[in-house]
């Protein structure tokens, strides 16, 4: 089974951050599904979030085997940690990979309809 995930993507495509909410259990969830990985919960609603949040984990990618990422290296991926309780991923933009760290604020960016992290 997968999510509906174009609310998310109309949303991304207006420049707005929404995440998932379920309403059995409150828990926020990214990338979109279509049962909650909390409670097992099939009632969820997308809502929107501040775009604010902390570096949680990244890594460096020094040779990407994605066709659509090769020749773009070294580009950071990380984990951002939202103060609305989701944790989502995306690249980190803006700064050098070397000047990014964990618990770094960060804010959400959208490049190409897809939501980036630059620093805040």
């Amino acid at each position: 089974m997968s999510a509906d995930t174009s609310a998310y993507w109309a949303a991304c495509g207006r420049g707005e951050l929404v995440i998932q909410r379920c309403a059995a259990c409150d828990g926020r969830v990214h990338l979109p599904e279509a049962i909650c990985p909390w409670c097992g919960g099939g009632d969820l609603v997308f809502e929107p979030v501040s775009g604010e949040g902390v570096v949680h984990t990244f890594t460096v990618v020094h040779r990407s085997f994605a066709p659509g990422y090769r020749g773009r290296e070294p580009y950071v991926m990380a984990w951002v940690d939202l103060p609305e309780g989701a944790r989502v991923f995306g690249h980190v933009v803006g700064c050098a990979p070397e000047d990014v760290r964990i618990g770094m604020p960060v804010r959400v960016t959208f490049v190409d309809d897809l939501p980036h992290w630059r620093p805040a």
